[in-house]
């Protein structure tokens, strides 16, 4: 950098594809970099290109007034967002906020989990980012494997020597990894405290399901309330979630020739799907009503919901801890004991990688069935 350029604009781009906006400043053998929070997006249409125009004429009006204060002799070296001045939980708290009402509730609610453990962990609620060390993080790393104990309703906290699961600690350790790597985009630190500092390792999840005939069963079952039991039903005959059933709405139903299909956006990946469903599943629908009115109603809490399954589930005399979204699991292990391949049951569920889908077929493995009931007779 020249002397006749002390300050000039730069680019760096981050992992969503955005390229981030600061400044690099040289004066006197020293260097700085103020970070702007403007960023540029990815140009896929007219008005990208001229959101980015805009963003760029801002980025070099701030260069511009930068210089004039450099020349005026009034620009010195203190940047605002020093990471001794920014207060960490100000600042977690704030991602939290904006996440809200963007992501699934479950993984929202992880991120406040997080937040509650963090300040069971770190007492100082006024702690800087300066003070986020390599040694932090390592220490909060120990604090979820060793000491912090899970929470039930409302973060009540469970019984004692019910530590967090394995899973629980995966998530919670990413979520602060993700918010320091979200302080290292916005300039705030100048390096990841727990880069190089690996997350746990992701415990195999238990998938829980029904089997044909314990779906037989149920519907022959009487459940206490009825609007519970249909869309518990659907999920079984078509493997979609529950936010997905909720949300759909008879504008989302189309005929499809002898089928009825359902084009829909999935509320956890965003991914557009199109599912075929059977006579069964459309039964379940009812009478077709206006595009706009929702083909589910009724709908009662989460917690609310699976406590009328569990109670319903016993009544039909199966012995299994039921939650709503079994259903998923039990149309994937079905569709795998009909003889589906993998690859149909991976597009019928939405999965984005194939790998997702092969953890139900660890469930049923039909090869080491088959090996299992050739051993001879021996006693």
């Amino acid at each position: 950098m020249t002397s006749t350029e002390p300050i000039r604009l730069r680019k760096r781009k981050l992992k969503d594809g955005r390229l981030t906006l600061y400044l690099d400043i040289y004066l006197k053998g020293e260097r700085q970099y103020e970070y702007l929070h403007l960023y540029l997006i990815p140009e896929k249409s007219r008005s990208d290109k001229e959101a980015n125009k805009k963003t760029l004429a801002l980025a070099e009006a701030v260069r511009a007034k930068r210089i004039v204060e450099l020349q005026n002799g009034r620009f010195g070296f203190e940047q605002k967002t020093k990471a001794s001045e920014i207060k960490f939980f100000d600042y977690y708290r704030a991602m939290c906020e904006k996440r809200k009402g963007q992501e699934s509730r479950g993984n929202w609610g992880n991120w406040l989990s997080c937040l509650k453990h963090l300040e069971i962990y770190e007492r100082n609620q006024n702690i800087t980012f300066d003070k986020i060390t390599p040694q932090w993080v390592e220490g909060f790393k120990e604090y979820l494997d060793k000491r912090a104990v899970c929470w039930g309703a409302n973060y009540v906290k469970c019984k004692k020597d019910k530590l967090l699961s394995q899973n629980s600690k995966v998530s919670y350790f990413a979520k602060l990894r993700a918010c320091l790597f979200q302080a290292l985009d916005d300039g705030i630190i100048e390096k990841h405290p727990g880069r190089g500092i690996e997350n746990f390792s992701a415990a195999d999840a238990e998938r829980m399901y029904l089997t044909i005939e314990e779906v037989q069963k149920l519907a022959a079952t009487p459940c206490l309330h009825e609007s519970v039991k249909t869309a518990f039903l659907f999920s079984c005959l078509t493997g979609l979630r529950r936010s997905d059933i909720e949300r759909m709405t008879w504008g989302d139903v189309y005929q499809q020739g002898e089928f009825t299909r359902i084009i829909f956006k999935q509320k956890k990946t965003k991914g557009q799907e199109y599912l075929d469903i059977t006579p069964q599943a459309v039964r379940l629908m009812g009478e077709r009503s206006k595009s706009e009115d929702r083909v589910f109603k009724d709908f009662f809490s989460p917690s609310t919901t699976n406590h009328i399954l569990q109670t319903w589930v016993a009544k039909a005399g199966i012995d299994k801890d039921i939650t709503f979204h079994c259903g998923r699991h039990t149309f994937a292990v079905m569709m795998l004991d009909l003889g589906t391949d993998i690859y149909t049951v991976s597009k019928l569920l939405g999965h984005r990688e194939l790998g997702t889908t092969q953890i139900y077929a660890k469930v049923l493995d039909k090869n080491k069935q088959a090996a299992v009931a050739n051993i001879p007779d021996i006693i």
